[in-house]
């Protein structure tokens, strides 16, 4: 499979590329960061910035402050790069638990340190129901965690039994069995130092006295972060989808278009941002959309064209939740975030299409008609006047038939009943059906018999 390069990647890259700031370890300033909870993607831009600030203020050393069951594995091998890249030493201080992914990112570290009763690795990759990971998933976390091991002098044996249950090592983990290391233990095997809180570890790298500064996520992680939430995510599709479909529908575009590419925006943003999707992504379902608009709007019905376009909108958003290395939950949570934005578009169109026809300010402004008519009456395209009939008024042009009749200050479209009448000659509603309003001349012997009259 190939693995998808998230676009906030490229932009590292070429940040990367830039020639770093010269850190002064003589500085006074410790950046500690915490890493606690799950190990997920809105975790890593947040560990990046915190370097990228801890190099730019020339911080002597980053600490991070670990206790963490593990989480996503593209997630951990994105903050490994950047751990591995940085131009300030990174420390890791396990405060209890360093598990999964914790292992990896400690691993990238320039050194680990334990407080006592400490625990560090089970780092074999599991899926939400702790079932182990495909075997492509488990090589890669084992190759990793090897190389990390290797480029720290470590025995790379002792980091691929964190992952590996099947290697077995001569006095320190037998077959069958997934290696966790007490801190004594990692201690024994040259994998971490033994220290007693954050304070011995600032005096133990030779920054003793330094201001501990504790990186806090700003106000835009913690937004992105709330836009790319499962459970935020399809209240955003839903929004975004419900306002291009109304936009289609209205003649010039306004708010509903707005509010649908504003929410979308906000969708496939905090997706990129935290590496969830990819650029491949956005593209596949920004050509569904195309092909969407084709069949919409230059071929009419329902064909090929659409069907394409739909199928690559849906498939650009599966894909934009998955992440690099997705594992069972990630594709089932993918799935409940489409299921439930579907379900939440056709009870929203149900409710607007249940509510809106009893709107009395639409009604007012001529957007929906208040008149119903069922099979007995057919169609009727406007109002019956009844209280037409028998009112006498006067033909302001010819009718022939059919003309134009003023009775009272209203202007009424007629025909005549039967012959040609001029313009002048008063006439009698006989009949109204629907716009259809039958008259006859009347003489002025029919008026004075005391016809009710408008003229």
């Amino acid at each position: 499979m190939i693995r998808r390069i998230p676009f906030v990647l490229v932009v590292g890259a070429v940040l990367a590329a830039l020639p770093a700031p010269t850190v002064a370890q003589s500085s006074g300033m410790v950046i500690r960061v915490p890493v606690t909870g799950v190990v997920e993607l809105g975790l890593a831009p947040f560990i990046e910035r915190s370097i990228e600030e801890a190099a730019a203020s020339g911080a002597a050393a980053v600490i991070l402050d670990m206790d963490t069951p593990g989480g996503r594995v593209d997630a951990a091998e994105r903050i490994s790069d950047a751990l591995s890249d940085s131009p300030v030493p990174v420390y890791t201080l396990v405060n209890r638990r360093a598990y999964s992914a914790g292992a990896l990112i400690a691993l990238s570290t320039d050194r680990i340190y334990m407080r006592p009763g400490s625990v560090m690795g089970a780092a074999t990759p599991v899926d939400g129901s702790g079932t182990k990971a495909s075997e492509k998933i488990v090589s890669a976390m084992r190759s990793q965690m090897r190389a990390l091991a290797e480029d720290a002098e470590l025995d790379p044996e002792v980091a691929a039994a964190m992952v590996d249950e099947d290697i077995e090592i001569e006095g320190v983990t037998e077959a069958g069995k997934l290696l966790t290391l007490t801190t004594e233990e990692a201690v024994d095997l040259g994998y971490a130092e033994e220290i007693e809180d954050l304070s011995s570890l600032i005096e133990e790298i030779g920054v003793a006295g330094a201001t501990v500064t504790t990186a806090e996520a700003n106000w835009a992680e913690r937004v992105v972060r709330f836009f790319s939430n499962p459970v935020v995510a399809p209240f955003l599709l839903s929004l975004g989808f419900l306002g291009l479909l109304t936009e289609i529908k209205t003649p010039s575009f306004g708010l509903a278009g707005g509010a649908g590419i504003l929410a979308l925006s906000l969708f496939f943003g905090s997706h990129l941002i935290i590496g969830l999707a990819g650029l491949e992504d956005l593209i596949i379902f920004g050509v569904g959309l195309a092909l969407i608009g084709v069949e919409v709007l230059l071929i009419p019905g329902f064909g090929i064209f659409g069907l394409l376009g739909g199928i690559g909108v849906m498939a650009g958003l599966y894909l934009s939740m998955l992440g690099g290395l997705p594992t069972s939950p990630d594709f089932t949570r993918a799935g409940m975030v489409l299921s439930t934005t579907v379900l939440l578009i056709v009870v929203s169109a149900w409710v607007v299409i249940r509510t809106l026809p009893g709107s009395s300010r639409l009604a007012r402004s001529g957007i929906l008609l208040t008149d119903t008519t069922d099979t007995e009456i057919g169609y009727e395209s406007a109002e019956t006047r009844v209280d037409l009939i028998g009112l006498v008024g006067k033909a302001i042009t010819d009718l022939r038939p059919a003309g134009t009749a003023l009775f009272g200050d209203e202007r009424i479209d007629v025909v005549s009943e039967s012959e040609w009448v001029t313009e002048g000659t008063p006439v009698k509603v006989v009949s109204a059906e629907g716009y259809r309003h039958v008259v006859r001349a009347v003489d002025h012997a029919e008026l004075n018999e005391g016809t009710p009259t408008e003229a």
